[in-house]
């Protein structure tokens, strides 16, 4: 059984698991899983049992086993597995940022244990980002980067860039302070590697190189950091000194939040749910706004009892209702993804959003435009054809539920726009806000547009009865 889902997975877990299994030696299993990604060795630790995977943590010493452990999306299991001086030692050898991370998931009675056991240095980086909101860009910064001062000679640069490589790993790109420990730029490592001894270090440093604020929003800042492409930016406080840096990866995996988040909203989710959570937490998130749209959904069906005369008249209306109603909800919800992908975009204006309105209005009218006469052709035959009215009274219905979907659209557009621009307007976020409420406010437009449409052109001016 193990075997067939090890098989499923990149044919590497099965390799590594078989080098913890059949190595004669720790010796032997150290060389072997030199051979891998630390991340294919994180993989394979869902299929080894407790004893092999204690044999793995024996034969491995922490600085490696915190790089594999970085590489796990929930470790609690394995921390607890795992003899609390070598736990002290992982959490010494990692990164700030995978530290923080590490350290979440671990039981409180663990932590009292380790506390005296961590190094004075990983207790300052781990204090830092604790001191920032989850939202903020503090929040996501590792302290492993290489910085030197401005003043210095290539030579002394460079011998600096060999010193602190020792414990840092993030070298590709150098940054630099002036004398009052201020950012002031960058240096790309290959710049420095063939520059004479001769060059001024000054004439290699980016003088302009993008930076982040601790304090900013993250949501506000995944446009900024994507925009430059770098593989790592520097963090300032509002001193203008370095707090740290956030690297290439921290930005994929907070973009790939940013987008589970929008996406869990867009569902009318407080954020997005995992599989860990407990059937009552899933419901604290889900529950409130169910119940907004419960007393909302009421309100819709008030609107279609108040159209009952309708209904009782000329029944074969209601056959078309969901139609209706699907086609403005789906309308609604492909101007709210447009509008809030665009909103992304800080520099976004009053004139740019104007455009914005009037293309996605434009959008609407053409698509309900052809929407609407297909509607109109196909519903009048089978009208004709099923339920048995003469092709005059038949292609009357089909008109009015043609005109109905051009309206229903048209509004939908313009309400899946203005709805998440006015949210954003007032400072509320529009994923969270938009997506139930505009499925809610697009069915009441639909309900009233068709059912009023059927009363006043079919019934009041035609007297189809």
């Amino acid at each position: 059984m193990m075997k067939n889902k090890v098989l499923k997975e990149p044919i590497y877990a099965e390799r590594i698991v078989n080098a913890v299994k059949l190595s004669c030696s720790m010796e032997e299993m150290r060389n072997k899983l030199k051979d891998y990604h630390d991340n294919d060795i994180a993989q394979s630790f869902e299929f080894l049992n407790r004893a092999e995977r204690n044999l793995l943590y024996s034969a491995l010493d922490a600085k490696w086993l915190a790089e594999i452990i970085s590489y796990i999306d929930n470790p609690s299991q394995y921390i607890e597995e795992i003899e609390i001086d070598k736990l002290a030692e992982i959490v010494n050898e990692m990164d700030a940022d995978d530290a923080v991370d590490l350290w979440r998931n671990i039981d409180e009675s663990v932590k009292i244990k380790l506390r005296p056991m961590i190094d004075d240095e990983t207790k300052t980086d781990i204090r830092l980002i604790y001191s920032y909101d989850d939202d903020e860009i503090g929040s996501l910064i590792t302290t492993n980067y290489i910085c030197i001062r401005e003043n210095l000679t290539i030579r002394e640069a460079m011998h600096e860039l060999v010193r602190q490589a020792g414990e840092n790993d993030n070298i590709s790109t150098i940054y630099v302070v002036n004398d009052k420990g201020c950012f002031c730029g960058a240096i790309d490592l290959k710049d420095l590697i063939v520059a004479r001894e001769n060059v001024e270090l000054k004439t290699l440093i980016s003088y302009a190189y993008p930076y982040l604020y601790d304090n900013e929003k993250i949501s506000d800042s995944v446009v900024k950091i994507k925009d430059y492409a770098e593989y790592s930016l520097p963090v300032l406080n509002r001193k203008k000194k370095m707090v740290g840096i956030i690297t290439a990866q921290d930005v994929i995996e907070t973009v790939d939040d940013e987008m589970g988040d929008d996406y869990a909203k867009l569902a009318g989710l407080s954020s997005e749910e995992d599989l860990n959570e407990t059937t009552k937490e899933s419901m604290k998130k889900r529950l409130p706004w169910l119940i907004i749209l419960l007393f909302l959904g009421m309100g819709v069906s008030a609107v279609v009892g108040a159209f009952e005369g309708v209904v009782a008249v000329l029944p074969v209306v209601i056959c078309f209702q969901s139609l209706i109603l699907d086609m403005a909800g789906n309308v609604g919800t492909q101007s709210l993804a447009v509008t809030i992908r665009v909103l992304m975009d800080e520099k976004l204006n009053g004139k740019d959003k104007l455009k914005l309105t009037l293309k996605e209005m434009k959008i609407g009218f053409c698509n309900g435009g052809l929407l609407g006469v297909f509607a109109l052709v196909c519903l009048g035959v089978y009208i004709v054809l099923f339920k048995g009215y003469a092709i005059g009274t038949a292609f009357l219905i089909s008109g009015c539920v043609g005109v109905a979907l051009l309206v229903s659209i048209i509004i939908s557009s313009l309400v899946g726009t203005l709805v998440p621009i006015f949210f954003k307007r007032i400072k509320v976020d529009p994923a969270v806000a938009s997506g139930p409420l505009i499925t809610t406010v697009n069915d009441l437009v639909a309900v009233v547009t068709y059912y009023g449409l059927a009363w006043l052109f079919l019934i009041q001016i035609m007297h189809i009865v």
